[in-house]
């Protein structure tokens, strides 16, 4: 047995190693459960939003409808396509959303929808996504406090994930429905904790799948770039310092590759989303108007003055603390893009927007936190900015939780909900754009508007005002218009109404687009944007 290996006795560890070796193994397994609880608390609070929102008819045919369409598509392994978008907005037959928007990451939820082919899939996914966010926070804690007591690395991520598992941003737009800033949250985290961890490889490659959230995502990779590049420099870490170099420049190409190309390639009409004429009438005419008055961009920025409560409500909801750290500089292009805008849906603080944000500014406010030496001075800091970011959570989400009347569609909509269930499976629609998502999975639907579709049943109400009309009286001359060419009432109660075409007469004014129609932007509510927190 001469290439038996020598026998080593073994000894017992010492005491003393072994309460040590069970402290740690107490620690790692209280701290997975901390983690895991705040991961369910998030979770659980996004869910319970977004369902409230469904159940009391506030998740609308804009956009979770939009978007439930578009996903079922993949489901069914064809291009994102959503009647609901593309008739309102007089896209051609069969436009695809990648010409909207560049979002291919939506493809990842297909499989859910073999599973349950409901809008409410979107609902729990994005709050999935959202809570996985969770564990990453509180590594991205420790990593901003390498160094410090294990007490202050443990407070400080268990305070990180409760901050974010409860951020405004994310409670807002978990109650808005569902948007594909459900993707963009945890790839960003994983991003910027992958490259704190010094996992370059990894970081390009979360960097890479936050491009395919939307198309100005690679603006903030690009951002990123720099401040990784700067960070490896410094630390002497030449791999670190290539990558942020390559994903500086690769960022903003490929925004650029797929504004300027891929967009208009899979149909998106030339400077549809332009909202800059403030600014210029196109990029090229705002960049030469602003190397020749570039005081119009500060003009830009605080008119109207909405848009300086929005800058103050951001930071301010964690004590601006997020000014302190580079990593500030990737939330940079997507305040510009909001503060330079002539739209006001970018303004309020109530959409979906902010949640791109929240990744950005709770890394940066804990790379401050972490780089401040006084504790004292941490902990009050810290105190502040969870004082305020819970007060904002509490106005802009956790309130709504404990409001019974909340959890219940009000008088003007509850018809909508018993109407939808007469209509009958595939037959075409034009419902109430509060209704639209209820009859998704079942019909073609498209939302009732300024234009007569021309479809088998009608659903719309007549006494309370729904987008996109402009007033209570267009909707009830729509109803006469339809009852008077065709249509029959089959059912009504309490302002709504649900017609069945009976009689294919011609309706004036009736239009579907066709192949060469041209597509119109929305005309926004002269209310939109003048208040910070109007829902």
């Amino acid at each position: 047995m001469g290439n038996a290996l020598p026998y080593i006795p073994t000894r017992p560890l010492p005491s003393v190693a072994r309460d040590a070796a069970a402290t740690t193994g107490s620690r790692g397994t209280e701290r997975g459960r901390r983690g895991l609880a705040l991961t369910a608390l998030c979770f659980l609070v996004c869910a319970a939003l977004g369902l409230q929102s469904w159940t009391a008819l506030r998740a609308t045919g804009f956009d979770l409808g939009i978007f439930d369409q578009a996903v079922r598509a993949y489901a069914h392994l064809e291009l994102p396509r959503s009647p609901i978008k593309n008739v309102h907005h007089e896209f051609p037959p069969g436009f695809s959303l990648l010409g909207d928007h560049f979002t291919p990451a939506l493809a990842l939820l297909a499989p859910l929808y073999w599973l349950w082919d409901d809008p409410r899939t979107l609902i729990l996914a994005q709050a999935a996504l959202f809570a996985a966010g969770v564990p990453v926070v509180r590594r991205i804690a420790r990593h901003a406090f390498t160094g410090a007591e294990p007490l202050v690395v443990r407070r400080a991520a268990d305070l990180a994930g409760l901050v974010y598992a409860l951020g405004w941003p994310l409670l807002n737009s978990s109650y808005n429905g569902f948007h594909e800033v459900a993707f963009a949250v945890p790839f960003t985290l994983l991003m910027l904790e992958r490259g704190l961890a010094h996992r370059y490889g990894a970081a390009a490659v979360w960097a890479a799948l936050l491009c395919t959230a939307k198309e100005d995502m690679g603006l903030v990779v690009g951002a990123y770039g720099l401040v990784l590049a700067v960070r490896a420099h410094r630390a002497g870490h030449r791999t670190g310092r290539a990558t942020g170099l390559v994903l500086a420049l690769a960022g903003p190409l490929v925004s650029a590759v797929v504004i300027g190309w891929f967009i208009p390639a899979m149909g998106g009409p030339e400077g549809y989303y332009w909202s800059y004429g403030s600014l210029g009438a196109d990029p090229g005419d705002a960049l030469a108007h602003v190397l020749t008055a570039p005081w119009i961009l500060l003009q830009a920025a605080v008119t109207p003055s909405v848009k300086l409560a929005m800058l103050a409500w951001i930071l301010g909801s964690l004590a601006l603390l997020p000014l302190g750290s580079p990593t500030f500089l990737l939330a940079v292009p997507l305040l510009a893009e909001r503060v330079f805008s002539d739209n006001p849906n970018h303004w309020p603080v109530i959409n979906h927007y902010d949640a791109f944000l929240w990744p950005i500014l709770l890394t940066a406010a804990l790379e401050t936190l972490g780089r401040l030496r006084d504790r004292r001075l941490v902990r009050r800091w810290a105190i502040t900015a969870l004082a305020l970011s819970s007060a904002a959570a509490l106005v802009l989400g956790l309130n709504l939780l404990v409001r019974p009347d909340f959890w219940l569609p009000s008088p003007d909509k509850r018809p909508l909900a018993t109407a939808a269930e007469l209509v009958p499976d595939g037959a075409t629609v034009e419902a109430d754009n509060t209704v639209a998502p209820r009859l998704t999975a079942r019909t073609d639907v498209v939302i009732a508007d300024g234009t007569p579709r021309g479809a088998d049943w009608v659903l719309l109400r007549t006494d309370d005002r729904t987008f996109p009309f402009a007033s209570v009286e267009e909707q009830r001359q729509r109803v006469e218009l339809l009852l008077a060419h065709g249509y029959t009432e089959a059912w009504r109660a309490d302002g709504t109404v649900l017609l069945h075409r009976t009689d294919p007469v011609p309706i004036p004014g009736a239009h579907r687009p066709g192949p060469d129609s041209t597509p119109v932007r929305e005309a926004v509510p002269e209310d939109v944007g003048v208040n910070l927190l109007l829902r």
